[in-house]
Parts: structure tokens; C-alpha cells; sequence
């Protein structure tokens, strides 16, 4: 039996939202590759055969459509990397200092992640997920040893670059 769409949408829409966030740095940007994403898995879904777990293969969908995605923009000259606007709502058993704080965390934390190669930003990306490098590397077509490799200096850089960040 082939997963429903909308069910897996429900269950894995926020994952994917992170993973269109970590790709793109525009707001509207991320809402179009959402989208393209979105579709690119509800293709994807007929050809589903089971050799996986759900949520690798739309992952490995998701960031083979972020990918493509990211190489078009390149293409497109006058892109912004610009984060217009923060898509989450400030919770109300935090100060708005705290918040204040926590947003300025992630979005430090997000443009270090966008700086880092292709390569990199997946494992590191699939990584925070929780994914196991056995999955990581199924997804993105690597070794696990690999995938190691590109962890350990995805996150040596992303912390040097918070960092100088903190030095500045």
C-alpha cells in the first residue's frame, strides 16, 4: 500500500519546512521550494517500492529537489540570500528578550548552515534530524564512513563560523 500524501504532509510538513529553510535564506524563496518539494514528493510517492523507511526516501527526495533548487538560483542572477521574515511566532511562557535571543540563535545558526557546501549543509541538515549516518549516507548517495567525514567538518566550520560571529 502506497503512503497517502496528505497523511505523510500532516506528519512530515514541519521536517520539510526545515529542510527548505536550510537551503534557502529568502522567506518567499523557502515558501516556493516548500512547494517545489511538496510536489516533487507527491511524484515521488508512486514510485515508492518500500526499501526504506517513508521518511528517508521523501528526505532524500526533498533534498535532491533543495539541491536543483539551489543550483537554479545560482543560475538566476539579482538573488537575495536575505531572510525577510521569521516564520515562527514568539511563545508566550518566554520573555520577548528570550525569544529575542533564540531567534537570533537559530538565524546565526541557519546562515552558517547556508555557507557550508552542498555536501556539508545535507549531512549536517539529515544529520539534526536525527537520522543515523547509514540513512544519511542512503540518502545522499555516500559511504557512511563518508558521511562522517563531512559531518565532523560541517560542524567544525558552522562552529567556527558562530564563533567569529560571537568575536565580532
Amino acid at each position: 500500500m502506497k503512503p497517502d500524501f496528505a497523511t505523510l504532509f500532516d506528519q512530515y510538513g514541519a521536517l520539510l519546512g526545515r529542510v527548505a529553510s536550510s537551503y534557502e535564506a529568502n522567506y518567499a524563496l523557502q515558501q516556493e521550494l516548500l512547494q517545489e518539494i511538496a510536489l516533487a514528493v507527491w511524484q515521488a510517492l508512486a514510485r515508492f517500492k518500500g526499501d526504506s523507511s517513508v521518511k528517508t526516501y521523501i528526505l532524500k527526495v526533498a533534498h535532491n529537489r533543495a539541491v536543483s533548487h539551489v543550483a537554479s538560483q545560482v543560475r538566476v542572477p539579482g538573488t537575495v540570500a536575505y531572510d525577510e521574515q521569521q516564520d515562527s511566532a514568539a511563545d508566550m511562557r518566554w520573555s520577548p528578550e528570550h525569544h529575542t535571543e533564540q531567534e537570533r540563535m537559530l538565524t546565526q545558526m541557519l546562515e552558517a548552515v547556508r555557507t557550508l557546501p552542498l555536501p556539508g549543509r545535507q549531512v549536517l541538515t539529515l544529520s539534526l534530524e536525527g537520522l543515523s549516518y547509514q540513512e544519511i549516507a542512503q540518502i545522499c548517495g555516500l559511504t557512511t564512513s563518508h558521511v562522517g567525514v563531512l559531518l565532523k567538518r560541517a560542524r567544525a566550520a558552522v562552529t567556527k563560523h558562530l564563533e567569529n560571529d560571537h568575536a565580532n
